[in-house]
């Protein structure tokens, strides 16, 4: 059987996801609500976090399909998966066109010398505009350095959640059929006879773990075949050589892994065996065969410390809360998640560095789920030095607001060092294209929702290192903080609303040194939230005015590390997430004050 292997990239819903749905629908692989997106994560906030491998079968070719996210803080999960395939489907919204997500991919497809199939997506939308779409693509493809080959590329108009595609917008819709037809006329044959009769080399791409078979690989098999069984030698990503055996080995059918005794060159199998296999590595049939190239990724950006949760409420919901647990749990997610690295140099606490403040937000929202308790410091970005320059990374921002909004975005990102290279009006929107530190832009979003009253789009992709540009200028709010233990009261609440934003409300158990609040004037303010009304028998006209308490701000894990101070630690357990200062009591923050200031 004849095989294709293609990768479905795009922006963050642009449909990527209800395409791959679709395809697996039509070809029998799926049933009706049948969704690629299975990790909680992914239902809850409508978004594909973890790349996703499946297969459908259609005119006696079988297609492994990768779905990738199209968040720009999981990108390293795309890099990796476009060195394992032969083509692109590049799929764009037919009325928001090309955004930053869709550049970042495209631009590594076209490295890597792909030749993308363009997928114009969402053509049912009342606004859609496929034809601008379609010439807005065509001059991203020249921008990016596209060779003559490359720019003439194929084009299908589609909507993935009605399941149909037509090859001209004239054309009527039935079903994916058009679509399908140009995968195999496109898209050249994994497999040929001449790479099958080589000695086999695959390499990994992607990780799972089964509680029987231990890690598995997910690889491509550039050449030779693979037989359960078979001895076979793995050369690291520093050109070592160890030994290791396929004890069992899976093919993707649909979503679903089917056991397979051989697979030959140009398919995806999943092989379980090779207890210590990592993405990257090379599985030949004997020692001196030459590697594969290493699959390379782009560097992070920020960095925090993640520390053992020692606060007065420590121990009291999470099963794992010893810093032996939290290295073992750092050490597991650095198998898979590629974009991450981690120093493990310090003792009292371990440096985390990822893409951005929502890849590290999912961690620790997975590492909370599963019963850890930590703290985290506030994220930082990373700053790199070349010949005796700063450098810090810069992102490209793409901002979709209406006209009478746009006024206080660009003051503010002004502000925070943004400069506008773009300011295009579209259908009573206006689309602000900045390029900016990634500092001027951390804890920026919760004040973008504000400002636009949550109507606004914001989308970003970080577009190198770039020299250091000094201070920034931030809207400056100081923190509330409890200076006491205990239950807080509506009486005590509501003489402290009117000092900024509540992030707690009645009866909430606090300790001295959580944060409780912010304050608008800029500096801290030590308060107790616990106090309660003063009684007497003595009766008043007028003194028993209704308590009238403002809905508090919660923090959550996103809010919590983009507002949180230098100063101040993010507290997470399975049940809470809590700011806190580093030095608990007012004492010990003065004195730590006077050391800075020496």
């Amino acid at each position: 059987m004849e095989v294709r292997n293609i990768a479905i990239i795009a922006h963050v819903d642009h449909g990527k996801t209800a395409l791959t749905d679709a395809l697996m629908k039509q070809t029998g692989m799926a049933e009706e609500g049948f969704t690629m997106d299975t990790n909680d994560l992914e239902k809850e906030r409508g978004i594909t976090i973890y790349s996703k491998n499946a297969s459908v079968f259609y005119k006696d070719t079988k297609i492994n399909i990768v779905d990738t996210p199209g968040h720009a803080d999981f990108s390293s999960e795309v890099e990796r998966v476009l060195r394992s395939i032969d083509s692109v489907l590049l799929v764009v919204d037919a009325q928001e066109g090309p955004m930053p997500q869709t550049k970042f991919v495209l631009k590594k497809s076209l490295e890597l010398g792909l030749k993308p199939i363009v997928v114009i997506n969402k053509i049912d939308k009342p606004a859609a505009r496929p034809e601008e779409a379609r010439d807005m693509v065509f001059e991203l493809f020249l921008d990016l350095g596209a060779d003559d080959e490359q720019l003439d590329f194929s084009v299908v108009y589609a909507s993935g959640r009605d399941g149909v595609a037509k090859r001209n917008l004239k054309d009527e819709a039935k079903d994916l059929t058009p679509l399908l037809d140009l995968i195999l006329e496109k898209i050249p044959s994994a497999s040929s006879e001449e790479s099958t009769s080589k000695p086999l080399r695959a390499q990994p791409f992607n990780l799972a773990y089964d509680n029987f078979l231990g890690r598995l690989a997910v690889c491509r098999i550039y050449e030779g075949t693979i037989k359960k069984g078979d001895e076979v030698y793995v050369k690291g990503v520093k050109e070592e050589t160890r030994k290791g055996k396929i004890v069992k080995m899976f093919t993707f059918y649909g979503l679903d892994r089917r056991e397979t005794e051989e697979a030959g060159a140009g398919d995806v199998v999943m092989v379980a065996g090779i207890a210590d296999i990592f993405i990257g590595e090379t599985i030949c049939a004997n020692p001196e065969q030459e590697a594969l190239p290493v699959i390379e990724i782009d560097e992070p950006t920020i960095s925090l410390n993640f520390l053992v949760n020692n606060s007065p409420f420590s121990g009291r919901d999470g099963k794992f809360v010893t810093n032996s647990q939290l290295r073992e749990r750092l050490e597991k997610e650095l198998e898979v998640n590629v974009g991450l690295k981690i120093d493990f140099s310090a003792t009292d606490h371990y440096k985390v560095y990822g893409r951005g403040e929502l890849h590290i937000a999912v961690l620790l929202e997975n590492m909370r789920r599963e019963g850890y308790e930590l703290q985290v410091s506030q994220p930082q970005v990373i700053i790199k030095e070349e010949n005796g320059k700063k450098l810090e990374p810069f992102e490209e921002v793409i901002i979709d607001v209406s006209e009478e909004m746009s006024g206080i975005i660009i003051e503010k990102l002004s502000k925070r060092k943004g400069i506008m290279t773009e300011m295009r009006p579209e259908q009573g929107h206006v689309r602000l294209v900045f390029e900016m530190p990634t500092r001027g832009l951390l804890g920026y979003k919760p004040d973008f929702v504000i400002d636009t009253r949550g109507e606004g789009l914001l989308a970003t992709r970080v577009i190198g290192f770039r020299p250091h540009v000094g201070e920034i200028e931030k809207r400056s709010v100081g923190s509330m903080v409890s200076m006491v233990t205990g239950k807080s009261s509506g009486f005590s609440l509501w003489g402290l609303q009117e000092r900024g934003s509540l992030y707690i409300g009645h009866a909430d158990e606090v300790y001295e040194g959580m944060v409780i609040g912010n304050v608008s004037k800029g500096n801290d303010l030590n308060v107790n939230p616990t106090k309660g009304k003063e009684l007497s028998n003595m009766r008043a006209s007028g003194s028993d005015e209704a308590i009238k308490l403002t809905p508090p701000l919660p923090v959550t894990l996103e809010r919590g590390l983009s507002i949180m101070n230098e100063d101040e630690y993010l507290e997470i357990t399975p049940n809470s997430v809590r700011l806190r200062k580093q030095y608990l009591s007012e004492i010990e923050r003065t004195r730590q004050k006077r050391k800075q200031s020496k």
